[in-house]
């Protein structure tokens, strides 16, 4: 696997750093993936960064290094700025954020998973509906949730300069929007079924 991996020297202000790069599943390393590695090392943050090779700047991020001659060994350099103190304060909040989105997220995975169980009759039909309901209240707070988040999220503003802290909000409000419409689509699914049920219910009890 030696081959898969790259290891490149880059310049940033007084200090050299060796950053070694390993091809993920078979693909080599690409301009974005360096720029990952150098947020770790520098703490400058991607869209912040400018990385020059042979005295052209490299912009191409989904490219693999080599398309811009990068070998083994070869010295590149970077300019940028880190986020000040207060700027990956905020970032911190977004982040402690969307990890709840995330738990959140997977809450709802397991209700949508129960409810294809159902749907396919793995439980008595004389349970279902009381199942459905327990599933109808665990969107419904999934959904209260989504709700609170993107309030917290809206109630975050942040200065012009806070470039990362604007784009990172934009993302996340997109992310739980998704969710919760996510949320109406599940309660629609679980109404249906209901429905069915207690239709099959009255022609039975006909």
């Amino acid at each position: 696997m030696a081959e898969n991996t790259m290891t490149v020297t880059v310049a940033y202000v007084t200090t050299k750093h060796n950053i070694t790069l390993t091809a993920q599943d078979g693909h080599e390393p690409l301009l974005k993936d360096l720029c990952e590695a150098l947020t770790e090392a520098t703490g400058v943050p991607v869209p912040s960064q400018k990385v020059i090779f042979k005295g052209k700047s490299l912009k191409e991020m989904e490219e693999p290094l080599s398309s811009f001659g990068i070998k083994q060994g070869c010295k590149l350099m970077m300019i940028g700025k880190r986020n000040s103190p207060e700027e990956e304060a905020e970032l911190k909040k977004l982040k402690d954020i969307e990890k709840s989105v995330e738990q959140t997220a997977k809450k709802l995975e397991k209700v949508d998973g129960e409810l294809t169980g159902l749907k396919n009759g793995f439980l008595a039909k004389e349970l279902q509906a009381e199942a459905l309901n327990k599933l109808d209240h665990r969107v419904k707070v999934a959904s209260e949730q989504f709700m609170k988040f993107l309030e917290e999220i809206d109630g975050m503003s942040f200065p012009e300069s806070f470039s990362d802290c604007r784009m990172k909000k934009k993302g996340l409000v997109k992310t739980v929007q998704g969710f919760l419409a996510q949320c109406d689509k599940i309660e629609a699914g679980i109404s249906d079924h209901l429905a069915k049920i207690q239709t099959k219910n009255l022609a039975l009890a006909e």
